[in-house]
C-alpha cells in the first residue's frame, strides 16, 4: 500500500515538473515572430544557466567541507552570473544582480563555517542562504520569461 502511495506522489511530482516546464516555455515563446523566438532562445539559455548555478551553489553550501573551497566554489558561480548579466536586458540583468548578491552573501557566510569537519554547522543559516539563492534564481527566471524579444 505504501509503495502505491509513493508512486502516486512521484508521478504527480513528475507531472507538475513537466507542466511547469511547458508553462515557462510557452511564456517565453509568447512574444511571437522572429524576434520573440530569438528572445525565447536567450531565455532558454538564461533559464538553463540559472538553474545550474542555483543548484550548484545550493549544493556547495550543503556539502560543507573546507570553508575556503566552498567560498571559492560560490565565487565561481557568482562569476557565471556576472557573465550572464552582461548579456541580458535590463529587467533580467537586475534579477541576475539579485542572484549574484545572494550568492556573494552565501560566499561570505561560507568563510565563517568551521574548518573542523566534526564541528556543528548552523543548519538554519545554511538553509536561509540556500533559500535566498533559490528565490533569487526563480525571480531571474521569471524576469526572463516576462520579457518580450
Amino acid at each position: 500500500m505504501t509503495k502505491g502511495i509513493t508512486m502516486q506522489r512521484i508521478k504527480r511530482s513528475v507531472v507538475l515538473v513537466f507542466a511547469g516546464a511547458l508553462l515557462l516555455s510557452g511564456c517565453a515563446a509568447g512574444g511571437g515572430g522572429g524576434a520573440g523566438e530569438a528572445g525565447a532562445d536567450g531565455c532558454d539559455t538564461v533559464r538553463s544557466e540559472v538553474r545550474d548555478i542555483s543548484n550548484g551553489a545550493q549544493n556547495a553550501l550543503a556539502s560543507g567541507g573546507d570553508p575556503s573551497e566552498v567560498h571559492d566554489s560560490l565565487e565561481g558561480y557568482s562569476e557565471r552570473v556576472d557573465a550572464l548579466a552582461e548579456e541580458a536586458d535590463n529587467a533580467v540583468a537586475d534579477a541576475l544582480d539579485a542572484l549574484d548578491e545572494a550568492i556573494d552573501e552565501a560566499a561570505d557566510f561560507a568563510e565563517t563555517l568551521p574548518s573542523d569537519p566534526e564541528a556543528e554547522v548552523d543548519a538554519d543559516a545554511v538553509a536561509e542562504h540556500q533559500t535566498a539563492i533559490q528565490e533569487a534564481a526563480t525571480e531571474a527566471t521569471n524576469a526572463c520569461g516576462g520579457t518580450e524579444g
